[in-house]
């Protein structure tokens, strides 16, 4: 039972900052948004993540794809880690 609250809890995690990383996104159309105190927070905590895939994927004119991408391996990895839990729960029943 313990082990199925620390897997419920490290999805609710990923599912917290999957939701940061999009108010992130928006936050760019926002003037001076990302400039704020709590935009320079999250700037700490997305930057890193969205650097690699910046260096990987180039900007299309105005629009930066890098972010989409981002997001996609972000839910691979949260189905993934979903998947493991459930593999390692049904093999403990």
């Amino acid at each position: 039972m313990i082990l199925f609250n620390i897997f419920n809890f490290v999805l609710f995690l990923l599912k917290v900052f999957y939701w940061g990383m999009i108010i992130y996104f928006f936050m760019s159309w926002l003037p001076g948004a990302r400039e704020s105190k709590i935009g320079r927070m999250m700037s700490k905590v997305y930057e890193p993540i969205l650097d690699p895939f910046r260096r990987m994927i180039p900007p299309l004119g105005m629009f930066d794809i890098s972010s989409i991408a981002a997001l996609i391996v972000l839910r691979f990895f949260m189905h993934g880690i979903a998947a493991i839990f459930n593999i390692i729960l049904n093999s403990l029943a």
